[in-house]
């Protein structure tokens, strides 16, 4: 399925003054999103942020999705890159430790945006014609838990959303109460990824 052209941007920046541009639409998307949420979230309040015209916004997105397509390429480029590197860990245990720390990371660095952009995904994913980063994340987890050989009565790919549940579960709770203790908060999330796979 192709993807949707009113998806993605209209024209690539290739110049330093049009990619700083299209960096403050991104950043100016993200903290409305953070602070208000999406009921505030539309191009003429992100272009007001950024500081441009509605007109300068248009150049570079058609619409308010292809925008949140933008931001969640943005947030999700390094998270994927570093799941891939430790899926590659040799020790399988390692291997699930360092994906945990990742993103705990990941959805502690920016909670409350990590939290709606994972609800928004699905919607956009679908119309791109293309997997969610979950399925991706998934899709590593399995290789991790395969080569562990774990027995849990079902299928790999059941358990590895049960996994990336209970970590963005524990994340998300922990985004909302405020706790800056991200050490801790892996040490927890850890724990309980291991018990819920019965090692």
């Amino acid at each position: 399925m192709p993807r949707a052209p009113l998806l993605e941007p209209r024209k690539q920046a290739l110049q330093a003054r049009s990619a700083q541009t299209v960096q403050n639409i991104v950043e100016a998307a993200a903290r409305i999103l953070e602070q208000r949420g999406f009921d505030a979230y539309t191009t003429n309040a992100i272009a007001e942020r950024a500081g441009i015209s509605i007109g300068s916004l248009y150049q570079y997105f058609p619409n308010k999705d292809a925008v949140t397509v933008a931001l969640m390429r943005r947030e999700t480029e390094q998270l994927a890159a570093d799941i891939a590197a430790a899926s590659q860990i040799e020790d399988w245990r390692e291997a699930l430790s360092r994906m945990v720390h990742v993103a705990v990371v990941q959805q502690l660095r920016r909670p409350r945006l990590a939290k709606l952009l994972d609800s928004e995904e699905g919607r956009l994913a679908r119309q791109r014609g293309e997997l969610r980063s979950v399925d991706r994340l998934a899709a590593q987890i399995v290789k991790v838990l395969e080569r562990g050989e774990i027995e849990h009565g079902g299928p790999a790919r059941d358990l590895a959303f049960d996994l990336i549940a209970i970590t963005r579960g524990m994340t998300d709770m922990a985004g909302e109460r405020g706790e800056a203790d991200a050490p801790a908060l892996m040490r927890r999330v850890g724990r309980a990824v291991l018990r819920y796979i019965g090692v």
